[in-house]
């Protein structure tokens, strides 16, 4: 008898897909929407910031309630509508002759953004995999990387070569029909209706066992709980110090390196999110202490700001802090759903992963902002890129004893 192929690794290509569009559109387009829209417009730097800011607070907002929109009107259509609502926003964000249109345009891009984020990605992936889901949300977060590789530089030339307008129309048009085909081909099956069980019918049982073991949190008991409130915490402030430095970084870089090495150091930093983040998701072990993998993801980083803070004009050690940094970027998004996956029950976790992500992008929102006004106040660029990095090393280390700090918890 003939096995019919595991429909999952389906699912886990077309997220993927879905990743590197969301993330290319509604992610790394809005540092570069403010470039075209200050240039076009001359309006001030704070006034276009502020709205890139409410993109990603709308964003948060949506994220917190996704999983009622889910259960309302299903995966299929949510992923559409978003699709087509940050396409509209993105349409605006071009169009926009007048502030408040700018800011109207934010919140239609930052409403679609969350159903193509982090959230999303996890929800699509999860009816699928339990001890495999390490691997599955590796692969498939591995296309928000590759958005930032393919998206950012795309976006500078076509806005370059043909108008913000015109680009807008024709990301935002292949944005939709993509994003409807993943949606009516893949993301609408389930494996109840193929005849098929999560992890393809071989799953290793030891995961199932750990979400099984924890104890039901109802209503807000689930968010009173410690173990929530130490993940929520250290991904928040994992992702503020995380942000804040990708959005500084390469003119951090550039009086060191030159603007092109700078570019190709950024690529770099990319290349090691990818690498680092499928390594874990293939060597993850379900009975491996998912905690202590976040510690030392974010202990690596902490070296690497530390390294980058202490460089100067030493080239090779910019470029191991580069490596370092780099390194742990991916699993940052993809351990914490990894971690509630077992630290709570599978109903729980559908409801905590949602709010830990809503939680920390609300939280880096403010970064870039935040990170660039500790830069202005502190006077020579030497001193203000030392104080930068030491501020950023101080966040990570705080993220890291939160992660730690979850380890012996019970949940209350």
């Amino acid at each position: 008898m003939q096995r019919t192929r595991f429909f999952g690794w389906t699912v886990v290509g077309a997220t993927f897909v879905l990743a590197t569009c969301g993330w290319g559109v509604g992610f790394y387009g809005p540092p570069i929407f403010m470039h075209a829209v200050v240039q076009r417009t001359g309006w001030p730097v704070s006034w276009v910031s502020a709205a890139v800011t409410l993109h990603f607070l709308c964003g948060a907002l949506v994220v917190a309630n996704l999983p009622r929109l889910y259960r309302c009107f299903g995966i299929p259509i949510i992923t559409v509508l978003g699709a087509a609502l940050l396409a509209i926003g993105v349409l605006g964000w071009a169009s926009a002759r007048l502030p408040w249109q700018l800011f109207t345009a934010a919140l239609f891009s930052g409403f679609g953004w969350a159903a193509l984020g982090a959230a999303a990605v996890n929800a699509i992936i999860a009816p699928w995999f339990i001890s495999a889901r390490p691997a599955a949300l590796g692969m498939a977060y591995n296309g928000a990387s590759l958005g930032g590789l393919i998206f950012s530089p795309l976006w500078v030339w076509l806005i370059g070569a043909f108008g913000f307008v015109t680009a807008a129309w024709g990301v935002g048009l292949l944005l939709v029909a993509i994003v409807s085909s993943l949606a009516t081909l893949v993301f609408s099956r389930t494996p109840e209706q193929l005849g098929q069980h999560v992890d393809g019918g071989g799953a290793d049982t030891s995961t199932r066992r750990a979400a099984s073991a924890a104890m039901s949190l109802p209503g807000n008991l689930l968010f009173m709980s410690r173990r929530f409130l130490t993940l929520a915490t250290g991904m928040s402030l994992g992702l503020f110090a995380q942000i804040g430095l990708i959005a500084h970084l390469f003119s951090l870089l550039a009086p060191r390196l030159g603007e092109q090495w700078a570019g190709w150091a950024m690529g770099l930093a990319t290349l090691c999110a990818i690498i680092g983040r499928t390594l874990v998701g293939w060597l993850l072990k379900p009975n491996t202490d998912r905690r202590l993998v976040a510690g030392m993801g974010y202990a690596t980083q902490l070296g690497g700001s530390i390294v980058l803070m202490l460089a100067g004009d030493h080239l090779v050690l910019v470029w191991l802090g580069v490596v370092l940094f780099g390194s742990g970027i991916g699993n940052s998004t993809s351990l914490p759903p990894l971690i509630a996956q077992v630290e709570f029950t599978s109903e729980d976790a559908r409801r905590a992963v949602p709010m830990i992500v809503a939680i920390s992008q609300a939280s880096y929102a403010f970064a870039p902002v935040m990170f660039g006004l500790l830069r202005e106040s502190t006077g020579p660029p030497m001193n203000s890129s030392m104080l930068f990095f030491a501020v950023v090393a101080l966040v990570q280390a705080v993220a890291m004893f939160c992660f730690m700090r979850g380890r012996k918890l019970k949940n209350r």
